[in-house]
């Protein structure tokens, strides 16, 4: 008698077979993969990686990994690619072909790559199609069972070539051996951003850094404020040797005015914040970040080795990054 699996079961046998898929693949690392990630890191074009339908989906998120992770990569769609957009690729490019049986419409392209003397890398489950047979190089995913109850639709085949060109990008990237400020290059925006970008590259300085002298009136003070670009809302307090001696932010005018508005005419050293928290220009802006949280302030100090304030940076410079 016939088993009926569980809607759990079931689910549970489709990641099962997807990650057999992948484990597998394992075996057909070979000298082929090797050669793919010489070709792609000596590559003096860009990657233009092509496909159609789930595998081209696939190819979209290869293309990204090696853009985002120092790699440049275009995704070009194999139907545009015959009504114009063959023109993007030059001699110099590398052009990874995604297609499981290998004898999809993307090896009509095959003759014009050739023409045009690009070099093709195909990731693919047929050895023996036309497009393992005219590329340069073949990444074989190995011959695979769908894990669609019908053993139709692409499932366990794109993930595993998912797999393969994350294993290909990543392993450029580590030849690469970028650091982590060159990684940041490419992720200014989001918590990547927040974490690896140094705090020079946000920071406002030049002329978006308000410095004033400690013997300064605070009306002084609160003009030079006003009139720095960016409008910081707050202002470096410098001694006599340039160094930090303090800082006055408009919080700081908000408790004051509560005493009366005679303090206006006082120097700034009589109510500033002196020795504030500051840190440096190749600090993280993560550790900027967790300064201004912990403290509850809402700007600091940027100083140099010498502690001559540089800079300023601002929560909200922090969440802008952070977007």
């Amino acid at each position: 008698m016939k088993t009926t699996l569980t809607d759990i079961e079931y689910g549970k046998n489709v990641i099962e077979t997807e990650a057999n898929a992948v484990k597998n693949l394992i075996r057909h690392i070979d000298d082929n993969f090797q050669n793919a990630v010489d070709l792609v890191i000596n590559c003096r074009g860009r990657i233009v990686v092509t496909g159609i339908g789930k595998a081209g989906i696939i190819g979209q998120k290869i293309s990204a990994t090696l853009a985002s992770t120092g790699t440049p990569s275009y995704w070009m769609h194999s139907s545009e690619a015959k009504h114009g957009d063959l023109g993007r690729v030059v001699a110099e490019d590398v052009v990874i072909a995604l297609s499981n049986s290998g004898e999809t419409e993307i090896i009509q392209l095959i003759p014009f790559l050739k023409k045009i003397g690009s070099k093709i890398i195909a990731i693919t489950g047929n050895n023996k199609s036309n497009l393992a047979t005219y590329s340069d190089i073949v990444l074989y995913i190995g011959n695979i069972d769908e894990a669609c109850p019908l053993g139709l639709a692409p499932t366990a085949s794109s993930t595993t070539m998912l797999a393969l060109g994350d294993a290909l990008a990543l392993t450029v990237f580590k030849k690469r051996n970028l650091s982590k400020e060159e990684y940041a290059f490419y992720h200014p925006g989001g918590e990547i951003g927040r974490k690896l970008l140094p705090v020079e590259a946000i920071m406002r300085k030049g002329v978006e850094n308000p410095v004033a002298n400690e013997d300064t009136t605070v009306a002084d003070a609160l003009k030079i404020m006003t009139d720095t670009k960016g409008n910081p809302g707050a202002v470096n307090i410098i001694d006599i040797n340039n160094k930090l001696a303090g800082f006055f932010t408009d919080g700081d005018l908000r408790r004051n005015l509560h005493k009366g508005t005679s303090f206006l005419n006082n120097a700034i050293k009589d109510v500033m914040t002196k020795n504030p928290k500051s840190i440096t220009s190749d600090c993280l802006a993560s550790e900027a970040y967790k300064i201004l949280r912990e403290n509850k302030i809402d700007q600091l100090p940027v100083v140099d080795s010498n502690n001559t304030p540089i800079g300023i940076i601002d929560v909200q410079d922090l969440l802008d990054t952070g977007n």
